[in-house]
């Protein structure tokens, strides 16, 4: 008998995210962290009225599938050529400190540094890999508020951040490939360059499709992000299933290559993304982030699992500051801008919680370390901003002195020359 228990899944899920999404936003942080704290509650952790199932998997997946082809149509490529060697330095050394620190602790932690297998290899990199990703939206939004978003430092930390994510992407391919005892490393390489070949090559045939779609329905163009996210799914399951690359690499480099498609007195991304993240807003987003939540088991934490969450925590913001800070002074940042810029790329959010998420479909992560992960997130996500803040402090408040200090500008044409002139 057909049962309809997830209409009433669906409905709490929805609601629970909702209003703690709002809620969260009242607190100036992002709503994801609403949203992973409704899935906690609802979930075996506590009220236990929301279980794991494979409706809530199947809406889970499609909305890590919609929310990486948004983060590839959101992907400015202009901004990361602006950006150049700056941006490039910085997410290398932020990536690479995050990563050892990540494999450290996930060493201690399993207890396996001496002696090593492939398996445990992969596990321990892993952590590491979570640990690289940043959530710049978190850092926009503090950053806009104190008028800082288009300075030398905002810009260096959203196209750092942009490139890091991409490199992490690929690591994550690369770990879930070599997973496989069956394939060798040669082959897991060629099949990885295979797939950005042919990702090119099909993103010169999109855009003459698209174009040449749009030259015979002008006057349609709610067609296109129907369009646009049938060739998303199109790229997500060729990349699993033809290139054995993730399923989410393929939705991002989708995302990108409509990014770049310019139609219509448009951009193609532009429209699309506008349509999509309405779908993605009100189902797709809060089934992932809240499926999450569900998954995390809070009331097996012990004593060794507070001790790895602690430490994770510790190396995932001070390698971060580290490695993003080191990288901006080698850039001829000063001392305070290359902090800040390393206190900017701390925050982790919705490109860790896939990355760990696809670690436990793979078995590369047990959903044990899901609770330390989100605890990560959630942290990062509080610390960042008021960091920002503290830092930004007296530049802040001297500009709001000299706003004050101002005279009015005067309404009598030419005195304040005159003025000047005497």
């Amino acid at each position: 008998m057909l049962s309809y228990d997830f209409f009433l899944d669906l409905a709490i899920i929805l609601l629970a995210t909702k209003l703690f999404g709002v809620l969260a936003k009242k607190l100036h942080l992002p709503q994801v962290v609403g949203a992973l704290i409704a899935g906690l509650i609802l979930g075996p952790t506590l009220l236990n009225l929301v279980h794991e199932s494979e409706f809530i998997d199947k809406m889970s997946e499609l909305g890590v599938i919609v929310i990486m082809f948004t983060a590839g149509m959101e992907t400015d490529i202009k901004q990361l050529k602006s950006t150049g060697k700056a941006s490039i330095v910085i997410a290398l050394l932020g990536i690479l400190l995050p990563l050892g620190g990540g494999f450290l602790v996930a060493g201690i932690y399993y207890q396996n540094m001496a002696q090593m297998s492939q398996v445990e290899l992969f596990k321990n990199i892993f952590i590491g890999v979570i640990l690289t990703a940043t959530s710049v939206s978190i850092t926009v939004e503090a950053l806009r508020e104190m008028g800082k978003l288009k300075t030398k430092t905002g810009t260096a930390i959203l196209g750092a951040a942009i490139i890091d994510d991409i490199i992490g992407i690929i690591i994550l391919t690369m770990l879930i490939s070599f997973g496989d005892a069956s394939v060798s490393v040669i082959q897991v390489m060629l099949k990885i360059l295979l797939f950005f070949v042919a990702a090119v090559v099909v993103g010169l045939g999109a855009n003459y499709m698209f174009k040449k779609i749009c030259q015979r329905h002008e006057k349609k163009r709610r067609r296109m992000p129907i369009y646009s996210f049938v060739f998303c799914l199109l790229m997500a399951y060729g990349a699993e299933k033809i290139f054995g690359v993730a399923d989410i690499t393929g939705a991002y480099m989708a995302g990108i290559i409509i990014s770049n498609i310019s139609l219509c007195n448009t951009t193609l991304s532009e429209y699309v993304t506008e349509k999509v993240e309405v779908t993605s807003y009100m189902l797709l987003s809060p089934m992932f982030f809240a499926s999450i939540g569900i998954k995390a088991t809070v009331g097996q934490i012990d004593l060794h699992m507070i001790l790895f969450a602690s430490a994770l925590l510790a190396v995932a913001v001070i390698t971060k500051m580290g490695g993003c800070g080191f990288g901006a002074k080698m850039c001829g940042f000063s001392n305070k801008d290359a902090l800040r810029i390393g206190t900017g790329m701390v925050a982790r959010g919705e490109v860790a919680l896939i990355v760990a998420d696809r670690g436990v479909s793979a078995g590369l992560m047990s959903a044990d370390l899901l609770t330390p992960i989100i605890i990560l997130v959630i942290a990062t996500s509080l610390l960042t901003p008021i960091l920002l803040k503290f830092q930004y402090k007296d530049e802040t408040a001297l500009n709001e002195v000299r706003h004050i200090e101002k005279p009015a500008p005067s309404r009598q044409c030419g005195l304040a020359d005159t003025t000047k002139a005497s």
